[in-house]
């Protein structure tokens, strides 16, 4: 993957996070909350975030000093 393919996969995993995030929001502010869904959610919206710290490392070279 070069640059610009890690671009364009972080500003898509970047929206699809925000996307979990308003969607658990909304879903536990329901009455009858389905935990497990939630959970679930969760879960997803994490392993987004560890791809999105993954990626972002792959931008930034490494420095020795």
């Amino acid at each position: 993957m070069d640059a610009d393919d890690i671009g364009r996969r972080l500003a898509h995993l970047r929206t699809e996070h925000r996307d979990l995030d308003a969607a658990i929001v909304a879903l536990a502010s329901m009455p009858q909350t389905d935990q497990l869904q939630v959970a679930r959610l969760k879960r997803r919206k994490l392993a987004i975030k560890d791809e999105i710290a993954m990626l972002g490392d792959q931008l930034i070279p490494d420095i020795i000093a």
